[in-house]
Parts: C-alpha cells; sequence; structure tokens
C-alpha cells in the first residue's frame, strides 16, 4: 500500500481499467438518481453529462483572463435587469447611475369609463337627433359656483357616491370639482381650461334631452377659454354670486355675449348665503335678488341701446334660475311652482309662476294676486310663497332637535334615515333639499326653452363666422345640421390628452358625421382660396366625446355634437376647419373666422434654457403651450430671445409651470416681466418724406397723421373689414367719420394684419402720378406698409392709430426694377420717415383694477394705487352686503406684484381682478435727449417715455440713438436742416 502513494500522500499507483470505470461512473451517476423520477428526465440528465463532456475534460488548460470567479450582474440579477459599472467619480452625485422611473401625473384622469345612470347606447343614439341637443357654456365670475354647478350634474348622472362615502375628514368637506383636471386647478382651487362634458337630463315631463356643457374659468385672465368655448355653444347660462353681484369678469362676458348675438340665461347662485351668512329677512332678500337682475339687464341695455328688452332676463320670462349649487339644488318659477301643483293638481303652472315674480302681492283673507296690498299682511308672492317655505326649510332643519325635525319633515313627504338625524348638520341640509327640490328639471326645462337647438342656431352660425358664400351647398348643409351631408368641422381648442402624450382637437361638427380612419383636410386660419398654403391632409385616427376625466370612444360623431379628434393637430396651431377631402360639383372650401377675443396678450416675460444645447428642446415646447393656450403669443426677437406673451400673471405663471414640467420638460431662466408697448403719432408729418429703393430708380413719399379717436377699435372689432367691397368700406368711414369719397374709396389696407389698428392711403393725384403702373406695385407697397407698423422705429414695437398716405410716387419703366426686394424696403423706409417727423409717442396698456372687500380696505387701495401711476375711478358699497368695490386703472408696467402688495395691506381681505382696457400715450417725448434717466431711478413724469424707449433698445440690443436721418437720404435731411425741420 505504501508504493502507491508518495511522500506527500499523491495517489502514484496505476489507473483503473476504462471498463471498471465506465461501470463505476454509470454505478455512480444512477447513485444520486431519484428511484421515482421518469425515464424521460433521466434520458434528460444524460443528455447533459453527454454535452457537458463535448466541452472538453475537466483537467482543459484555462487562461488566467478567462477564468471567471464571481458570477456575472446579468447572471444573479437576470437578462431583464439594465446593469452599468462605472468608475469611481465618474458621474456627478446630482445624476443618479440608474435613474428611477418616474411617472408623471399632471391630469386627473380616469382609468376606466365611470357608471352613469343611464345607458351610454341611448346616449350615442340622442346625438342623431339635433332637436334635442343643447349646446351650452356656464360661463361667470370667479368662485361664482359654475364648477360647483357643473359638479351637481355629474352626481345627478353618474354613480360615485362609493367614491364620495370613501372621504374623509376635511377631504370630505372638499368639493368634487370633477372637470378641474390639471393638478393645479386641483391644489389652486380654480378653473384654468375650459372642461366640456355630455349628460343625458330629463325636464319636468320626462322627456330626456342631450346636454354638452362646458365649464369654462372665471378668472379674468383666462377668458380666452371662454371666448374659444362660446363659438361651439347656442347659448350661454350666465352664474352670478347673490352677495358679490356683477363683477367685472362677469360685466365683459355679458358685453362679449350680447356682441355676438348668443341667447342668455341666468342662474343666481348660492342663495343659502342670503339666509346663512348676510341673515336678510324674505322680503330685504326679494330686493337683493331683483338688484341684481337689474344689473344684468343694465348691462345688456347699454351693450345694445334701445334693444335690451329683447335680450330682457327675468324669472317670470322662466330664462332666469336660483341655485345654490354646494347643497345641489336648482328650480326656476314654473318648477316651483309644479310642486304646488303636485300637491293642487287643479293649479295651471304657467299662470301661477307668471304671479311668483314682480309686484304682486298675495292676500291671505282673499286668497288672490292683487297689484297692491290690499289685506294686512299681504306679502309679495315670491316672498310669500318661494322665499319663505325656503326660508323655513333652513332654519328647523338647523336649529330643531331630531324629533321635532322628523315631525317636520314628515309633513313634506321627506323621509331621512334615522342615523342620519345624528350627523352633521350640512350633511342633514344636503339630503333635506335633496329631496325637497329634486333634481335639475327645472333648469332643463329653462335651457330647452331659452336655448336653441344646434338645428335652429346653424343660421347664425354661417351669418356670422361663415367665410363661404350663404347660398353654397356646404352652407346650405351646415344651415340644416344635415348629417347625410358633406363633413364641416370647426376645431376652437386643442386638449392635450397625457395618456397618449398628444393634442386632440375639440370641436363641433356642424355638417356630415365624423368618422374614423376618415381622410381629411384641414384648414388653417390663413387659408382662403386664393392662398392653400394654410391647408394640409391628415386621416381622423380616432374619435371620442369629451367628459372632462374620461373619454368615451365612438365610431361616429353625426352635426350638432361636440367631438373630440386624433390624428389632426400636427398642423393646427389655434384654431381650424375641417372638411372632406373633396367636396360635390368641386366646390371650394371656405374656413370659419379666427376667435375674436375679450383682451389682449401684454404681459411679456423672455425665457431661455439654462444649458444651450436644450434650445430645441425648449422651442418644441414653446409650440405646445401656443396650441395649448388660445390667447399666447410666441415671439422670437431679431435678438434671438424668445418672448412669452399673455394676459396677467396668474396666466403666465401657468403657462411657464406647464412649459417646465408637462411639455418641455427642463428648467430655464426667465427674465423680469415687462409689458408690450406701441408706437403712435400726435400730429401730421412736418414734411413729406422721401425714399429712394435701393437701385435709387424708384421714389416713394409718405406723410403720416393720427386716426380718428374710434377707428382703431372699430377695425379690431372687425365693425370694418379690408376684405369687405370698397365701396361698403367707403360708406361706414363716410357715414361714422366723415371722411370724404374720393379719400374713403382709396383706402389699400389696414395693418400690419388684416386687423391692424393703422390704415395705408393713396393719396396721389391721376394728374402727377401713372396709376396704371401704380397698380402694379400696389401689393409690394402693402408689404412694406405691413413690415413697418408691424415693427416700428423708437423700440421696434407694433405702430397704433395711425394713418399713412401716400402722396407721391415716380416708379422705373422696366418691371425687373420696380420689383418687390425694390419697392419693399423703400415703402418701410418712407413709413419710418414719415412716422418720426410726425410727433412720435409711445403708448403703454393699462389694466382696469376691481376690488371686492370690506369698507376699511378702500383706503388701502388708494394708497398702493398712487405709488403705482395708478388712479381711482369709483367706488361705492355693494347694495345689500357689508362689501365695497373700487374701479381704478394702473399701468400694466407698474402693475407686477400688485395683488400681492394690496392683499398685504388689506390682511388678504380684498379680492383684486385686472383687466386689460386700452392703449394710453405715455407722458413725455420718446426722441427728448435732454430727458435724464438714472439707473435704479424712477424717471420724472415727462421723461418716462423717453426711459421706456431706452431700456427698451438696450434689452433688444439695439443703438440707443433713434434720428428720423437713418431713414432719410443726405440730400433731403439737408435740406430739412437749412428748412429748420430737424433743428
Amino acid at each position: 500500500m505504501d508504493d502507491l502513494y508518495d511522500e506527500f500522500g499523491n495517489f502514484i499507483g496505476e489507473v483503473e481499467s476504462s471498463e471498471d470505470e465506465g461501470d463505476n461512473g454509470a454505478a455512480a451517476a444512477d447513485a444520486y438518481l431519484d428511484e421515482e423520477e421518469d425515464e424521460d428526465e433521466v434520458a434528460v440528465d444524460e443528455q447533459a453529462l453527454m454535452h457537458l463532456d463535448d466541452e472538453g475534460p475537466s483537467n482543459a488548460v484555462v487562461l488566467h483572463e478567462d477564468k471567471q470567479y464571481y458570477p456575472t450582474a446579468g447572471q444573479v440579477y437576470g437578462q431583464d435587469v439594465e446593469a452599468m459599472v462605472e468608475e469611481e467619480d465618474a458621474q456627478p452625485l446630482s445624476q443618479p447611475i440608474i435613474a428611477p422611473v418616474q411617472q408623471k401625473k399632471f391630469i386627473v384622469e380616469e382609468a376606466d369609463l365611470p357608471q352613469v345612470k343611464y345607458s351610454r347606447e341611448f346616449m350615442a343614439d340622442l346625438m342623431n337627433f339635433p332637436e334635442q341637443i343643447r349646446n351650452i357654456a356656464l360661463v361667470g365670475h370667479l368662485h361664482h359656483g359654475k364648477t360647483a354647478l357643473m359638479d351637481m350634474f355629474v352626481t345627478e348622472t353618474h354613480e360615485l357616491q362609493d367614491r364620495l362615502d370613501k372621504k374623509t375628514g376635511r377631504k370630505r368637506d372638499e368639493q368634487l370639482r370633477y372637470t378641474d383636471t390639471h393638478v393645479m386647478e386641483q391644489d389652486r382651487g380654480i378653473s384654468i381650461k375650459a372642461s366640456p362634458m355630455s349628460f343625458v337630463l330629463q325636464g319636468t315631463r320626462g322627456k330626456s334631452h342631450l346636454f354638452n356643457i362646458i365649464d369654462t374659468p372665471g378668472h379674468v385672465n383666462f377668458v380666452d377659454e371662454v371666448a374659444a368655448s362660446l363659438r361651439l355653444v347656442d347659448g350661454v347660462v350666465l352664474v352670478v354670486d347673490v352677495v358679490e353681484g356683477v363683477q367685472i369678469n362677469t360685466e365683459q362676458i355679458i358685453k362679449y355675449t350680447v356682441l355676438e348675438g348668443l341667447p342668455m340665461t341666468l342662474v343666481i347662485n348660492k342663495m343659502d348665503r342670503l339666509m346663512l351668512e348676510l341673515k336678510l329677512p324674505p322680503t330685504d332678500a326679494y330686493f337683493k335678488l331683483k338688484h341684481v337682475i337689474e344689473q344684468v339687464n343694465t348691462i345688456i341695455e347699454n351693450t345694445i341701446p334701445g334693444q335690451g328688452e329683447k335680450r330682457r332676463l327675468s324669472p317670470e320670462k322662466g330664462n332666469v334660475a336660483f341655485a345654490c349649487s354646494s347643497m345641489k339644488w336648482i328650480f326656476t318659477l314654473p318648477s316651483f311652482a309644479k310642486m304646488y301643483a303636485d300637491t293642487y293638481p287643479s293649479i295651471n303652472i304657467e299662470d301661477l309662476s307668471l304671479r311668483f315674480w314682480g309686484d304682486i302681492f298675495f292676500n291671505p283673507r282673499r286668497r288672490s294676486f292683487t297689484r297692491k296690498a290690499i289685506d294686512e299682511g299681504a306679502k309679495r308672492s315670491f316672498v310669500h310663497f318661494v322665499l319663505e317655505p325656503i326660508y323655513k326649510l333652513y332654519s328647523h332643519t338647523i336649529s330643531n332637535s331630531p324629533s321635532d325635525l322628523k315631525v317636520l319633515l314628515d309633513g313634506l313627504d321627506i323621509h331621512l334615515k334615522p342615523s342620519l338625524y345624528r350627523a352633521d348638520a350640512k350633511d342633514i341640509l344636503d339630503e333635506v333639499c335633496a329631496q325637497f327640490f329634486g333634481k335639475s328639471e327645472g333648469f332643463v326645462d329653462m335651457i330647452v326653452q331659452h336655448v336653441p337647438s344646434p338645428i335652429d342656431g346653424a343660421q347664425q352660425k354661417i351669418e356670422r363666422y361663415y367665410t363661404g358664400p350663404a347660398d353654397s351647398k356646404v352652407a346650405q348643409s351646415i344651415a340644416k345640421c344635415d348629417k347625410d351631408g358633406p363633413l364641416v368641422v370647426q376645431v376652437t381648442k386643442l386638449f392635450y390628452w397625457q395618456e397618449s402624450s398628444c393634442f386632440c382637437s375639440f370641436g363641433r361638427v356642424l355638417s356630415g358625421t365624423a368618422k374614423r380612419a376618415e381622410p381629411v383636410r384641414v384648414l388653417g386660419e390663413g387659408y382662403s382660396t386664393d392662398d392653400m398654403e394654410n391647408m394640409a391632409k391628415a386621416n381622423i385616427t380616432d374619435l371620442a366625446i369629451a367628459q372632462s376625466r374620461y373619454k368615451m370612444p365612438i365610431s361616429a360623431v353625426p352635426a350638432g355634437n361636440w367631438v373630440l379628434l386624433f390624428g389632426v393637430d400636427v398642423s393646427i396651431i389655434k384654431t381650424a376647419t375641417i372638411v372632406a377631402p373633396t367636396f360635390e360639383n368641386d366646390e371650394d372650401a371656405y374656413i370659419f373666422k379666427p376667435i375674436t377675443h375679450f383682451t389682449e396678450s401684454v404681459f411679456k416675460v423672455a425665457v431661455e434654457p439654462i444649458n444651450p444645447s436644450e434650445l430645441p428642446k425648449m422651442k418644441d415646447g414653446l409650440m405646445k403651450i401656443n396650441k395649448s393656450y388660445p390667447l399666447i403669443t410666441i415671439k422670437v426677437e431679431e435678438s434671438g430671445e424668445h418672448v412669452i406673451l399673455g394676459t396677467g400673471e396668474l396666466y403666465m405663471d401657468c403657462v411657464l409651470h406647464d412649459l417646465r414640467r408637462i411639455y418641455a420638460e427642463m428648467e430655464m431662466k426667465v427674465s423680469d416681466p415687462v409689458t408690450r408697448f406701441c408706437e403712435t403719432v400726435v400730429e401730421q408729418s412736418a414734411t413729406m418724406c422721401p425714399a429712394t429703393s435701393p437701385n435709387k430708380k424708384n421714389k416713394i413719399t409718405m406723410v403720416a397723421e393720427p386716426l380718428e379717436d374710434g377707428i382703431a377699435e372699430d377695425i379690431e372689432s372687425g365693425k370694418v373689414s379690408i376684405l369687405d367691397p370698397a365701396r361698403k368700406i367707403a360708406q361706414f368711414f363716410e357715414q361714422n367719420y366723415d371722411w370724404d369719397k374720393l379719400a374713403a374709396r382709396s383706402i389699400w389696407a389696414f395693418g400690419p394684419e388684416e386687423r391692424g389698428p393703422n390704415i395705408l392711403q393713396d393719396d396721389t393725384l391721376p394728374s402727377q402720378v401713372n396709376k396704371k403702373l401704380l397698380t402694379t406695385v400696389r401689393h409690394t407697397i402693402r408689404q412694406g406698409f405691413s413690415w413697418g407698423t408691424r415693427e416700428g422705429p423708437l423700440c421696434e414695437e407694433p405702430i397704433r392709430n395711425t394713418k399713412f398716405k401716400l402722396t407721391d410716387i415716380s416708379l422705373a419703366a422696366d418691371a425687373i426694377s420696380r420689383g418687390g426686394g425694390q419697392i419693399i424696403p423703400a415703402a418701410r423706409r418712407a413709413i419710418y420717415s414719415s412716422f418720426l417727423t410726425a410727433s412720435p409717442r409711445l403708448m403703454e396698456p393699462l389694466y382696469t383694477v376691481s376690488m371686492t372687500g370690506p369698507a376699511d380696505s378702500v383706503s388701502a387701495i388708494y394708497t398702493v394705487l398712487s405709488r403705482r401711476r395708478g388712479h381711482v375711478l369709483s367706488d361705492g358699497p355693494i347694495a345689500g352686503t357689508p362689501l365695497y368695490t373700487v374701479r381704478g386703472l394702473i399701468p400694466v408696467i407698474d402693475s407686477f406684484g400688485f395683488e400681492t402688495d394690496v392683499r398685504i395691506h388689506t390682511q388678504g381681505q380684498a379680492m383684486i381682478s385686472l383687466v386689460f382696457d386700452k392703449w394710453s400715450v405715455v407722458p413725455g417725448d420718446p426722441l427728448d435727449k435732454e430727458a435724464k434717466t438714472r439707473p435704479l431711478q424712477m424717471a420724472d413724469t415727462l421723461g418716462t417715455a423717453r426711459d421706456f424707449v431706452l431700456k427698451t433698445r438696450r434689452r433688444k440690443g439695439l443703438a440707443e440713438d433713434v434720428s428720423v436721418e437713418t431713414y432719410l437720404e443726405p440730400e433731403v435731411v439737408a435740406q430739412l436742416r437749412q428748412s429748420g425741420v430737424l433743428d
């Protein structure tokens, strides 16, 4: 045995034979096999052993670098896990080696379709009957209850009670706010975006109607959403807080609605505040309600003098409803009369409702109605039959013990669960009101009666907004709301759908039927039969019905309904008209007019990325922002800075939030806010100003002078359009501004756009100028005029309220010498030189300030306004309340932080609204070089214009000096110096 091992114990004996080795190996393998294993598994194991043997013997030589001492990350964690090996300090600590998966959620969306209390198939069938459809918008001032009113319709039609019951604590008392889908809307408690929903609602007779309702924001900065929404509706529901009354946003919405010719109904909301907050007696409450209604009617009358009676709102006409949206009840006089008729069937509902309003008294002894109070204790019928029962219902529900309350409610046929009597007073009151007032049947009857159906309202859409001929087949199909006609869809809003990270186009089908996978033409705002560049072809990839937090898929949407279109938004910026690929008989396609907004974008900031390499990413985000907000304006200055123009501070705050977090997902630098200026003249040009073309063969002479007051506003509002026939334009200026016929018929253009507040006029004489030759360059002169008025000479801001007269022109005989490259710059130089010799002035925008607050906060408004170049126009109490309202004016450039300043001075009691009012001339001469401006100090009154011009030019990277000599020929300058004009 000793010979078999060496001194170190290693085996040195002979190796056994291969036969024995095979037997021993098989025996060893069998020893490890379980007796219960199948033969197939044994075969698999033998194949695996054979496979291992094929790789080579175990004693093969393996190089050091090929040896694997530890398992790889892929072997440990699996092939589906990404593993990265980094050098030490190779990556900054601010960025993780493996970034966590972020689930961004900025929009509240339903995971599935929520249950509704009617069949969705029935709702889809109702879409085929336009006479039973109503398209309306809820409008009004901030916090007047529009979203809460929408919540009332949501809870009435959707099965959401289980979700509401799960809320506890503070969240239980919060409103549902179903149409506030943006997280900022939920956090701030205000609506930022318009939000549409469709419901099936029943009237008092049990007939179902399809209501397409859009909830609009109430903040004055977001009135662009209101304007975009009103284009798609057939009627408006104005919501007014009974305590605050008509506020500034309510006022401008009423004016806009009346001028647009839309039918209006009124909902006086928060009726509970009369009882619980103001504690007014029923008689005083009646006068308060009457005062609010008369406020609305006064604004209507002032907007269209002499025609207000047709549009008058009054409860006895059935177009005024009373509501408390927080407690989910609403009624009209006919629906309240029906409650009496249900108890006394002999009562005529219509006759009784007519006696419920006005100076009609109920005499309890005679049990009759009279115009005067005859019996002792006679009261107005509205007080006796409507207000007093509601007052008693509230007071007894809040103050009575459970046993007494049960006896009272049993008499009204109101039955509560026993556990509810021990609940909070608000919960009891909600349930009592729900059973007493019922559903919103009175509201449905009011809308059905006073808002036209899509068929009845189609003709107005054609007359007001359609640019095509009214006798065409397409227009006739729109007027009939024909679902079998050619497809025409008006798109006014783009919604960002986070689920698919794209924009969907929201519009109204005016003719035909929109279908999935259908090819269409998308016509932009600048499309015309002469200029077809603003047209794109697309396919409708998907269709849906907008339901705020969710969308209801559908295969086709007929005329008269609202629709969400997917796949057509690529070429849409603000609004568009979507039509079929071709019309019968090759009929031309026409667009609907762009939206006319309430206000202007005058609040300006500049943005740039912190990392310059992210500039393309920021540009893409700005393009999406431009689609998302109807009134936002994106500009790129010649200096390269990207400028965003909005309506106010809150508006810009929301825009920048969306840009940073949703669309661009990057951090960026934002400049201090400034405002947009305009340039104008106050006198006629001191001399005729000629300008020579670059080839010295053409000469254009112009004169500038201010326009009469009101012309600029009429052009911007669309009262006169350059697209109208020349005879109609001339007639307008002859009748309204006493222009002579020759001057009125020689208007060439409005500028810089079709609704620009400047006029280009041909004032040349046929005896001095070849009119036929002049006609050949008319278009290029208009282009130079548009260029010049878009960027004025003072600080490259738009020119406003100025008329430019073409007094003389000499043109080259050959056409190539008078092309656009020669005439356009010459016309621009003539505009600039004539402008600078006509006493140029700078204009700034003004905000109207509206403050609502207690009496002791009025003095703070005077103090803060006086420090910011503002002043108060009026102040006074709000009738029936302890509140005061103040109206004033403040320059936009001095308004930054104004609202915060006022809240600090009033301990947060005052509510401020800032609305663009008008353009005003800045004091001082902007060309006065003697005006001194000192850094970090306010300029004196007469040096304000010079200060603004210098700082604006520095910000834009322009030279500080502005001189007319830059745009005039040297010999002309010498002549003007000799004559003393330039001294």
